[in-house]
């Protein structure tokens, strides 16, 4: 996978994760796309967008973290389209 696909993905995912931030019910995914490389200069996986600290979370987020970790990279989208 490319990045800029990987970048494509990543969006749509934040958005759904926006879209179903009200429902309980609806399982939040992984942001991992399985492109994971780090960028020393960020911080930042360039496959999810994620820092490590969020990535080591993840497993034991619960609803409310993973939504905050989505913001976040929703965030980081925004701020590498600028």
């Amino acid at each position: 996978m490319t990045l800029d696909v990987a970048m494509q993905t990543i969006a749509a995912y934040a958005t759904a994760v926006s879209a179903n931030a009200e429902n309980e019910a609806w399982p939040i995914p992984s942001p991992c796309i399985s492109t994971c490389i780090m960028d020393g200069d960020t911080g930042l996986c360039q496959g999810c967008l994620r820092t490590l600290d969020e990535i080591r979370l993840w497993g034991n987020a619960d609803q409310d973290d993973k939504r905050e970790i989505w913001a976040q990279i929703a965030l980081r989208l925004q701020e590498q389209q600028v």
